[in-house]
């Protein structure tokens, strides 16, 4: 499916440091709602994401997805493991828009899944 692909790139770009992928697939008003619900504009994430390791692995499970003809909404259980050595399973649900040359996302929001 185009959207499991296309989350399956945007979280790979993310932790390989994909500059050029990363700028692609988060549109310019981009925000990310953390698990402790902090609010992360493009600007401050892209920072944070190229300047050090953030990532060290992203799982994507199965994506379900709700798609209209300029918007797509995706959710799916993912691993996300940092540096650090932690390891969090959340719901992460992304929003995308289609650009005129592509989806981006708008808006992701991961919540933590209780032990």
């Amino acid at each position: 499916m185009y959207f499991t692909s296309l989350e399956m790139r945007r979280t790979r770009s993310l932790v390989d440091r994909d500059e050029k992928v990363i700028e692609e697939l988060h549109a310019k008003d981009y925000q990310l709602i953390t698990p402790s619900g902090r609010v992360f504009t493009r600007k401050r994430y892209l920072e944070m994401v190229i300047s050090q390791p953030f990532y060290s692995d992203w799982k994507v499970g199965e994506v379900i997805c709700r798609i209209t003809e300029g918007t797509a909404a995706i959710r799916y259980q993912a691993t996300i493991t940092f540096p650090s050595g932690k390891v969090m399973n959340c719901w992460h649900t992304d929003i995308y828009e289609k650009s005129p040359t592509t989806w981006q996302a708008v808006w992701s929001q991961a919540t933590e899944i209780s032990p």
